[in-house]
């Protein structure tokens, strides 16, 4: 029997081939000619044709894209910049932090105030506080990142001017960016944490540990916290590759130099290495998530370790 982790790494290995393929092709297919993007509609045929052959882009897609798989697997090379001739990793390496920073604030933010909420409105179901929660929270799934991000700003930034808007000097920087991207995380958090814990309350379980005369914020705590989380660690999971995702937008709108503004750069310029080592590099991090929450799993119910691997 094959190991299971020997099975999720070809299985994320096929993942990998057919984002690359699929992500070659559309490019392809949607971002044009690099060459003209480069020196405009004025050049002469025979400048094009000069520049793209420079360029490496004249060959054939078959070509191009065997000789793309080959500097990735045998040089760990995803190629140079269109553009720039820059290395692609060199680039991705130098932008990544940025974007991963504000992702893990971000994704901190979330599940802090979501299940805060959450326990906070499971609790009191039912009352004036519930009620108050959770329309903040269907507010906060309505209302589009760019919107939020506008509001922010106007408020904190032109008007209180406590923050910066664009840049990346210091801490400050991320303020805003990460709180934007963190209203919509933290609002479906605290609505899936409410339902859960109100299925876990009602459990047998949790009734007997009542009726052992365990005080009530140990019943809470220690058996139904728990027990709610896995399908939270679940949504998170996901949630981080949409917050990798929304940083893009919330990088573009604050300035902040992460791999949004490189990828929305890339694309104006038909840059595809850029474009497709950014895609890359997204797919295997949500890879990793998987695995991570499949571990998160095993942690909280160790009857699903082996299965989840």
């Amino acid at each position: 029997m094959t190991h299971p982790i020997l099975k999720r790494l070809l299985g994320a290995i096929a993942t990998l081939i057919v984002v690359s393929l699929v992500t070659f092709v559309a490019l392809e297919s949607t971002l044009g000619d690099a060459a003209t993007a480069l020196v405009g509609d004025t050049a002469s045929a025979a400048q094009l044709q000069t520049l793209r052959a420079e360029m490496g882009i004249d060959q054939p897609l078959v070509l191009r894209y065997g000789n793309f798989l080959s500097d990735l697997v045998f040089k760990g090379e995803l190629g140079h910049s269109l553009i720039s001739n820059k290395s692609v990793s060199d680039l991705l390496l130098e932008r990544l932090p940025y974007t991963i920073t504000l992702a893990l604030v971000a994704a901190a933010l979330a599940t802090i105030i979501g299940m805060l909420i959450g326990i906070a409105a499971a609790v009191k179901a039912g009352s004036i506080l519930d009620t108050i929660l959770m329309s903040g929270a269907a507010l906060g799934i309505a209302i589009p990142t760019f919107w939020s991000a506008l509001l922010l700003m106007l408020v904190f930034s032109v008007r209180l001017r406590w923050l910066p808007v664009v840049g990346a000097e210091d801490w400050r920087y991320f303020v805003l960016p990460a709180i934007t991207l963190a209203l919509p995380t933290a609002a479906v958090t605290a609505r899936l944490m409410r339902s859960s814990l109100l299925d876990v309350l009602r459990s047998d379980y949790v009734r007997t540990a009542h009726s052992k005369g365990l005080a009530p914020n140990h019943v809470l705590a220690h058996h139904v916290v728990r027990n709610s989380l896995i399908p939270v660690i679940t949504m998170l999971g996901l949630q981080l590759g949409y917050l990798l995702g929304g940083a893009f937008i919330v990088e573009t709108i604050f300035g902040l130099p992460g791999l949004g503004r490189l990828t929305v750069q890339a694309i104006f310029d038909r840059d595809y290495p850029i474009v497709l080592g950014t895609t890359l590099t997204v797919a295997v991090i949500f890879i990793v998530i998987n695995f991570l929450v499949d571990l998160a799993h095993g942690w909280l119910d160790p009857q699903i370790a082996y299965k989840t691997l």
